[in-house]
């Protein structure tokens, strides 16, 4: 049987939430698996609330909705409080504990605590928080391979900011490491 990960990102808008939903899937296409990608958010450019989606998986994707909601990642109060039920019992939450309260209102999923803003925040960029979640993410699942992430942020970031981005996900893979 496929594998199939089906991935949400939740935050506000200005979060880099859509970003880090394109830089899985295209890191998903390098390591030849299939991905669909979709996004939505509030008609605010900044500050709304938003959310975007990944299926990735080893064979053909014939339905590109997230039927079992396994992998959420969260940056928001309001994103937490919007798609915490949805989790699936036994599913991995990846939350910044300094955004939300209560992390651990749900027992019967894996929770990994990341504290990307504050992480961000100390390497120079708060912008840079999706980043280190992504890095977190990936250490944690390796849905995706390191080289293909790495690759896909390449790609899909401005030049002058790729290494920064790159540091940023370097901390997210550490502080898994470091649980």
């Amino acid at each position: 049987m496929a594998k199939r990960w089906e991935v949400r990102f939740g935050g506000f808008g200005g979060q880099g939430i859509v970003l880090s939903s394109v830089v899985l899937g295209l890191a998903a296409v390098y390591d030849d698996k299939y991905a669909a990608q979709r996004a939505s958010y509030g008609s605010e450019a900044r500050g709304g609330k938003c959310k975007s989606e990944v299926i990735i998986s080893d064979e053909e994707i014939s339905y590109p909705l997230i039927d079992k909601l396994m992998t959420l990642v969260i940056m928001s109060q309001q994103a937490f409080d919007s798609y915490l039920n949805e989790l699936k019992p036994g599913g991995l939450l990846i939350v910044d504990p300094d955004m939300v309260d209560d992390p651990d209102r749900r027992k019967d999923v894996r929770v990994l605590r990341v504290p990307a803003a504050n992480l961000a925040d100390a390497l120079g960029n708060r912008i840079i928080a999706n980043m280190v979640m992504l890095g977190a993410l990936q250490e944690e699942t390796s849905m995706v391979t390191r080289s293909s992430l790495q690759k896909s942020v390449e790609e899909s970031v401005p030049e002058r900011f790729i290494e920064l981005n790159l540091k940023a996900m370097d901390e997210g893979r550490r502080i898994v490491e470091n649980q």
